[in-house]
């Protein structure tokens, strides 16, 4: 009987042990996740922030096309002008 008793306090001891250690282990995983919400939000922030500039950056060079564009129109438009010119003052 005494044997029984015995082995039963050493069986609870070390149900106890395991107990706690598992509320730990729980407590620390708990704070894993917490930490690893904080990153995925800054993250995602992160994410928003680089869509929005590269949407800012994409309107800025879609101008600069147009800007570009009108401008090689109008040296076109020049070269037009001063080679009818060229041609008129040849023909003289």
């Amino acid at each position: 009987m005494k044997k029984l008793v015995k082995l039963s306090m050493i069986a609870l001891a070390a149900s106890l042990v395991v107990g706690c250690a598992t509320n730990g282990d729980i407590e620390n995983l708990q704070g894993q996740i917490d930490g690893l919400k904080t990153d995925v939000a800054k993250a995602s922030s992160d994410a928003s922030s680089a869509l929005a500039a590269a949407n800012d950056a994409s309107s800025r060079a879609a101008a600069a096309e147009a800007a570009a564009n009108r401008a090689a129109d109008a040296a076109q438009a020049t070269n037009d002008k001063l080679d009818r010119l060229f041609h008129k003052t040849m023909m003289k």
